[in-house]
Order: structure tokens, then C-alpha cells, then sequence
């Protein structure tokens, strides 16, 4: 079951709670949030439960849960979560009739066996905590988790937690130097109660500085900019995912921005190297090619997706490096920074032309080669799922 389907499992009861915040919010408050993601009603305590055979599941909120677990614990009836190092149940899908004998006993701890004597010696399903699966979002292997919170755990878990929220095929920036200092940026977000959304809008505000400063030619304060949206474009995602903020409105608004500027940020920059007398070689050419180009290469991916239900950055291993340096945003500013350091924008910009081309060369020749697998009856599929 995707962590995004809804449950039948009638509700949830949190049990307990920890001293030490993790990413901000105590694990009630986190269980509270990924039920509702799940779209699972909570029960505020054990009396509140209908005295009915209905399932609830029982989850300890002094751990960590990785949500694929509390859904595969949803799934099943009667079914158990263990921790594997200590072999004591965190979790278990029971009826509400029964949660009032097991919810302290597992608050308090006890194992399997212990468990299914109480329950009278009925069979009772084991969550698999070692089951590594992808996850099509993040487009990465995924091993779920759970870990006891405390303060000397704390670290490694905000620190898996961070790692999880990164996605495994990305551009080579955001991949190899963002993670650092993102991750103490989202860690002082979450602690001073800085949201996603406010993290959105300070990039949004970003986008259009960046672009008024490149269209008045200021190139070195415009990519300063630039450099520091894509940055908070990092944050914001991974802010949400750590928290459990993650909104329908949110993703709109993030993604939204990141669709919409990268072509204005291009045009600002041909007009500001008319505005500062640099000369732009065939610069109606060069301004078709690289705004055309990104909305073409646009076209080309959802057209990929939409074909062959897959993305097409994921199909090969070959199409997930050249992600690393496709020509989108971040690849495109690097190009535009080493050559404004050189000083030569102009010629950047020409570079990024060049470099659309290309990649919009490639981009064609990945869909006649999936159309080509479709042709011989063959199922077009991400090497990431295998």
C-alpha cells in the first residue's frame, strides 16, 4: 500500500510520548501528523475507542516510525511492529475491544510472544521492517525504520530522516553541494517554527530579485540570487518531508516556481547584456533556442512520463547521471557563473544555448528508444524498481 492511499483501519492511537523533540515535534505529535497524511483518524486516548471488534492500531510514540511501516501495519489485521534490537512491539493493529488490556503493556513493553498469549494465542502478521522498496517520489530505495527517541539517538535519526528526504536522482548541485549546508539550515528552521510555505515565499521573493538584478546587467549580484533560491528550493522540500508538513497547496506553490522562472531569469539575462552594451551573438537565436529549448524539454518529459509511465530520468542508469547535468536550472547557472567569473556573460549564455540543444538531442533519442522497447512488447521501467 503507498503511504498515500487510505487506510480501512478505522483509528489510530498513539501511546505515550517523548521528552525529546525530533526535528522539532515530539512523536505524538509526529504520529498525529503521518495518520493524517495516511488519512487515518486519531484517538486521543485508549477510553475513547468503541467498545467494538473494529481494528485499531496501537503505535509507542517514544520511536521513530517510517511511515511505509505504520501503512504496512494498517494493511493487516491482527498484525504487529517489532523492533528488531530489542524484539519488543512498538506497534500492532488489535480491536478496540482488546486495546484496552494491550495498550499499557506495550506502552510499557513486551514482546511478540508475550503479546499473542494475551491475545489469546491467535495468529498475528509481522510487519517486515527490512524490506527495502522504491519510493517514486524521492526516486530512491527506501529501508524502512524505527528507532527509540532519545537524546543520545536524536542525531542519527534527524540525520537519517534528512538523508531520506532527499531524492536520489537529482542535478549535480543539489546532490553534492547542498546536503551540508541544507541540512543545518532546515534543522534551524524547524526549531525556530519556520514553515515550508515561508521558506517558498522568501525564494519566491529571491526569483524576482534575481531576475530585476539580471535584466539591469548586474550578473554577479543577480546570480548571488539566483544561487541562494536554489538553495532555499532545497530547504523548503526537505523542511516539509522532515516535519511532516508536506501540503497539496505547498507542492503546487514549490513546484510552481520552479516550473515557472527559469525561462524569465534567461530573457532577463539577454536583455541585461543589451543594458550593460555587451553584444549577444544572434541574440534572438540564442533567446529561442534556450526559452523554447526549456519548454520543449518540459514537453518531452511529461510526454515521456505520460507514454511510458515512467519518468524518463529514471528509466537507465545512464538517464539518471544525465540528470546530474541536464540542461536545467542549476547545470545552466553553473555555465552562466564560470563564464561571468571569466567575464563573459555574453558567452554563457551561448553555452547554455548550445548545451539545450544537446540535451534536447538526447532527450528525443531516449523516447525513440522507449518507443522501440514498447514496439517489441517490452515494458519500459525505471532500474531503480528491480
Amino acid at each position: 500500500m503507498s503511504v498515500n492511499e487510505k487506510s480501512d483501519t478505522t483509528l489510530l492511537l498513539p501511546l505515550g510520548n517523548s521528552s525529546v523533540p525530533v526535528w522539532g515535534i515530539d512523536g505524538r505529535e509526529r504520529l498525529t501528523r503521518q495518520a493524517k497524511r495516511l488519512g487515518v483518524p486519531v484517538a486521543s486516548a485508549v477510553e475513547a475507542l468503541p467498545a467494538s471488534t473494529d481494528p485499531v492500531v496501537l503505535l509507542r510514540a517514544d520511536y521513530v516510525i517510517e511511515e511505509n511501516l505504520i501503512a504496512d501495519l494498517l494493511r493487516q489485521h491482527p498484525c504487529v511492529l517489532v523492533d528488531p534490537a530489542t524484539g519488543l512491539v512498538v506497534g500492532a493493529n488489535v480491536s478496540c475491544q482488546s486495546a484496552a488490556e494491550l495498550e499499557p503493556r506495550i506502552r510499557s513493553g513486551i514482546d511478540a510472544a508475550a503479546l499473542k498469549d494475551a491475545m489469546g494465542g491467535e495468529p498475528i502478521a509481522n510487519v517486515a521492517v527490512e524490506d527495502t522498496r522504491y519510493n517514486s517520489t524521492l526516486r530512491r530505495h527506501v529501508t524502512p525504520f524505527l528507532r527509540p527517541i532519545s537524546q543520545e539517538t536524536r542525531p542519527a535519526i534527524e540525520r537519517h530522516l534528512f538523508d531520506l528526504a532527499y531524492k536520489g536522482v537529482t542535478d549535480v548541485v543539489t546532490k553534492f553541494a547542498w546536503p551540508w549546508p541544507a541540512f543545518h539550515v532546515t534543522r534551524f528552521c524547524a526549531a525556530m517554527g519556520i514553515s515550508p510555505n515561508m521558506v517558498t515565499t522568501a525564494s519566491g521573493v529571491l526569483v524576482l530579485v534575481a531576475y530585476w538584478l539580471f535584466a539591469e546587467g548586474h550578473f554577479g549580484a543577480g546570480l548571488v540570487a539566483a544561487w541562494g533560491m536554489t538553495f532555499l528550493d532545497t530547504v523548503d522540500g526537505k523542511l516539509a518531508r522532515v516535519t511532516v508538513t508536506s501540503s497539496v497547496f505547498g507542492n503546487i506553490f514549490d513546484h510552481g516556481i520552479d516550473l515557472i522562472h527559469p525561462p524569465f531569469w534567461y530573457w532577463a539575462w539577454i536583455v541585461g547584456l543589451s543594458a550593460s552594451g555587451i553584444g549577444l551573438w544572434e541574440s534572438q537565436a540564442i533567446a529561442v533556442i534556450v526559452i523554447g529549448g526549456y519548454v520543449v524539454q518540459r514537453i518531452q518529459e511529461g510526454v515521456f512520463r505520460h507514454s511510458f509511465g515512467v519518468h524518463v530520468h529514471v528509466w537507465r542508469p545512464f538517464d539518471s547521471f544525465f540528470r546530474t547535468i541536464t540542461a536545467r536550472r542549476n547545470p545552466n547557472l553553473l555555465l552562466l557563473t564560470g563564464f561571468t567569473i571569466a567575464g563573459r556573460p555574453d558567452l554563457g549564455m551561448i553555452a547554455v544555448a548550445v548545451w539545450t540543444v544537446i540535451c534536447l538531442g538526447v532527450h528525443m533519442v531516449q523516447i525513440v528508444q522507449a518507443l522501440l522497447i514498447r514496439l517489441k512488447g517490452e515494458r519500459v521501467r525505471s532500474w531503480l524498481e528491480v
